[in-house]
């Protein structure tokens, strides 16, 4: 390959709407870059979030924050792609596409005329889709090349889960799996809180209609990015911080288990295509795929979210 030496230091950020600004704000204050490229259609409004969070850093850590092009990502270590129209509230992240995916191959397309060594996180909607889109144009190997998938609605899954269970959301171990958006599932036949099945730590705290209380616990996580949409017309603080765990685990070689999306390469008898499991997720990007036992209607329902996925990513390849 080229003689880039990557600055493990570095992360650029295309994309400075919602997301993409959060992020970056996020990524400030998380201490692990020294130095960070912000960049945007809108050259103005990168140059303004720049200004605006390299205020924060007497605050912070010593960093250089600047609006810049792409001949700045060369050497980043992490390029996180928020770019793309935003999700209006009667709209599905499917609906997205056909915008979406014009941007990121015009964005894929940039990236390639630089000699850029280091790891892809795509952060837009449909991130399932435009993670695949992005994986084909830039011919990067598959471990380079992950979206941010299920680790939002994880944590979201953790949070709603901590609270009904009157526990700290970290010892809660539990997944959603599949699509970001409407075909997800969650993961409720290994969910642990404690190191106890999940039903057997409802019981201690004396819950015991399971079905319902599982039933009401993820539709409220599947469908929480529709509520906040209806109240404040765009969601961006949650999603930031999931961004933020994954640049550390990246940046830190962490080996951390988290449920990024990433390309299929026969589990759960899926093929050439990306969506969310669990996965190793160190300086190289995916180590490995973790493949954790899921019932059989768990694993159909994941079959049928790869299935409608794959069919979506090739028609807008």
């Amino acid at each position: 390959m080229g003689n880039v030496i990557v600055n493990s230091r570095k992360v650029a950020v295309i994309g400075c709407g919602f997301v993409g600004s959060s992020s970056a704000f996020a990524l400030m204050q998380s201490g692990l870059f020294s130095e960070m490229v912000l960049i945007d259609a809108d050259e103005k409004r990168a140059e303004g979030e720049a200004m605006d969070i390299s205020h924060g850093i007497s605050f912070a850590r010593p960093m250089k924050i600047y609006a810049g092009g792409y001949d700045d990502i060369t050497d980043a270590a992490i390029i996180v792609i928020t770019a793309g129209a935003n999700q209006k509230p009667d709209e599905t992240r499917l609906d997205l596409i056909k915008k979406n995916a014009a941007i990121m191959k015009s964005i894929i397309g940039e990236i390639k005329k630089r000699d850029f060594q280091g790891i892809l996180l795509i952060v837009s909607n449909p991130v399932d889709i435009l993670t695949y889109i992005a994986l084909k144009e830039s011919g990067y190997p598959a471990n380079r090349v992950i979206g941010s998938g299920t680790v939002l609605d994880t944590g979201r899954f953790r949070y709603v889960l901590s609270e009904h269970l009157g526990v700290d959301a970290r010892s809660v171990h539990a997944f959603i799996l599949g699509e970001h958006g409407d075909s997800e599932l969650a993961a409720w036949s290994n969910a642990t809180v404690g190191g106890l099945p999940i039903n057997d730590f409802c019981e201690l705290r004396g819950h015991f209609s399971h079905e319902e209380s599982m039933d009401r616990i993820f539709q409220s996580v599947k469908n929480s990015a529709y509520e906040i949409i209806n109240r404040k017309k765009a969601t961006y603080y949650g999603i930031a911080m999931a961004v933020r765990r994954i640049c550390e685990a990246i940046v830190r070689d962490e080996k951390s288990v988290l449920p990024i999306s990433s390309l299929m390469n026969g589990e759960y008898g899926l093929e050439d295509v990306v969506l969310s499991v669990p996965a190793v997720v160190d300086k190289n990007g995916v180590e490995t795929i973790v493949p954790i036992h899921l019932s059989e209607e768990e694993e159909q329902k994941l079959k049928e979210s790869g299935e409608l996925l794959k069919k979506i990513a090739k028609e807008n390849l």
